[in-house]
């Protein structure tokens, strides 16, 4: 199964840590930003990351799909051992918001932060706005770390006490504001700090953020 995008995407990562949760093999070929080609575009006709490829599973056909959901969902229902979303109506409402909440709100902040100050000075040679960067951390990160650190229990998951989607979402985006130096105060969110911490320390997740890092590195 291949996955196309680059893995400095918060939902390319998300898959690719789900992947690595549930045991299963995804080939990640680079596509995005010019690149990728016919094959990328038959997985996702707007140019969108990720770009999914399952091939010969529609009755000998390739499946292609995009979006992370849908490519997460697809999953979970191919390979239902081992499940990362709930089957009780609690615990799959709460991971569909979570998942809802890291690709819409806290992807939005966090999207102003990592292409202002990575993609557009660095990739696209094209200066950064640093003032929308720097008022995103002043003013649109800080409610978010507010309600984290409400809503973390004790267990370290955001839902039923084991990892789930919601962990694998919500955790992603954060590791684009690692990439840029923008750090949790542990002073002031504890709990959500430490829950961070803690979800990124995972075999799922670390390696990819020590490659990650190697690759920022180079852009300087």
């Amino acid at each position: 199964m291949i996955v196309y995008g680059s893995n400095l995407s918060p939902f390319v990562r998300k898959v690719l840590v789900y992947a690595a949760e549930k045991g299963l093999t995804l080939e990640l070929v680079a596509a995005g930003l010019g690149r990728g080609g016919p094959d990328f575009k038959e997985t996702s006709p707007f140019g969108k990351m990720p770009g999914f490829r399952d091939p010969g599973a529609d009755g000998g056909k390739d499946f292609c799909i995009s979006d992370s959901t849908a490519i997460i969902a697809y999953l979970e229902a191919k390979y239902p051992q081992n499940p990362l979303i709930p089957i009780d109506p609690i615990g799959r409402a709460r991971t569909v918001w979570f998942e809802e909440f890291a690709d819409t709100i806290l992807f939005a902040m966090g999207s102003k932060i990592f292409f202002n100050r990575f993609v557009a000075p660095k990739v696209l040679k094209a200066g950064g706005d640093e003032g929308i960067a720097a008022a995103a951390v002043a003013h649109e990160l800080p409610p978010i770390l507010d309600y984290l650190e409400g809503v973390v229990p004790p267990s370290g998951f955001l839902v039923a006490d084991r990892l789930t989607v919601a962990d694998i979402a919500v955790a992603s985006p954060f590791v684009n504001l690692g990439h840029v130096d923008v750090v949790v105060d542990p002073a002031r969110w504890p709990k959500a700090g430490a829950y961070l911490v803690g979800i990124h320390a995972r075999p799922s997740f670390a390696p990819l953020i020590a490659a990650e890092q190697r690759m920022v590195a180079q852009f300087g």
